[in-house]
């Protein structure tokens, strides 16, 4: 299994097309200074010449110069770019702000459809584990891994590949259940798995470990977790070797690879385990190798 955290600090495609409004209404009031500018020299200039030179005797509209009339539409025009580039087009404006709402909308319809398909993947899990116990009255102890083809389970005690769907898989499945461990499993995590009781088996007597409960025998840890429906078993190679025969059901992730390593897990035996469940699933940005989620159930 892998416990690694990816974050993102990537700029959104809404900053970068805010910014890019925000550039162009910057543009337009750069364009409304300029024209304004523009009028108040020219309406300068042209009354000035039509003192001057007296165009008022010559050219004469409604007993106004023609430069007057210039000079009034051109300060309509003015008016009208001002009230366009203020009142029309202003920063944020209605039309702004119905398209910000419909991406708001259909956000909050993705995050939904996501929270739905969730629980109703998380229903399903509980309803079958339901099952399960069911038809064994007993709790139900689980062995969970992730192995390529050749068993590999790592290497110097590290995960050998970064499968993100495989690790939301492992915290679907043990949310809210024991996990037992053997030291050296529980020391190449950061800390304790949250969200789960940790169980740590070591001959270390004096062996202190945070948010864990330490034991020195794996039928401790059983006897620990006896309460729980459906205990799981994580690692490592000894842990699993170990427990495997009184295991009931073994969730194995197994990696289509064949690689180096120094840590196994068993061989399952066909003849003592049936295939209840096989999903596969193929490599991505986010999964290095192809792999399938098998579910094996002791034959009884």
């Amino acid at each position: 299994m892998l416990f690694k955290n990816n974050n993102s600090s990537d700029i959104s495609e809404d900053q970068i097309a805010l910014i890019e409004y925000a550039q162009s209404r910057i543009k337009s009031k750069r364009r409304l200074f300029f024209h304004f500018s523009l009028m108040i020299i020219s309406i300068i200039s042209l009354l000035t010449s039509n003192l001057i030179f007296e165009f008022k005797k010559e050219i004469v509209l409604f007993n106004y110069p023609w430069s007057y009339w210039i000079c009034s539409v051109w300060f309509v025009l003015f008016l009208f770019h001002l009230f366009n580039v203020y009142v029309t087009n202003k920063f944020m404006g209605k039309e702004w702000e119905k398209k910000q709402m419909k991406k708001l909308v259909e956000k909050q319809q993705i995050k939904i459809a996501d929270i739905k398909t969730e629980l109703e993947k998380e229903a399903r899990m509980i309803a079958e584990s339901q099952l399960f116990s069911q038809n064994n009255p007993k709790n139900t102890v689980t062995l969970i891994a992730a192995a390529s083809e050749n068993n590999i389970i790592g290497k110097d005690n590290k995960l050998i590949w970064h499968l993100s769907d495989d690790l939301k898989h492992f915290k679907d499945l043990t949310k809210g259940h024991f996990v037992i461990m053997g030291r050296k499993t529980f020391e190449s995590m950061p800390k304790a798995l949250p969200n789960r009781t940790n169980v740590i088996i070591t001959r270390k007597s004096d062996y202190k470990a945070e948010n864990a409960i330490v034991v020195n025998s794996l039928e401790k840890a059983l006897k620990v977790a006896e309460k729980d429906n459906q205990p799981f078993i994580i690692g490592g190679g000894e842990i699993y070797k170990l427990s495997i025969d009184i295991a009931d059901r073994v969730e194995l992730t197994r990696v289509h690879t064949s690689i180096e390593g120094d840590t196994l897990f068993p061989e399952i035996n066909l003849e003592k385990w049936r295939e209840v469940k096989r999903e596969k699933r193929l490599k991505d940005e986010k999964n290095e190798y192809d792999f399938s989620f098998l579910r094996y159930d002791k034959i009884k």
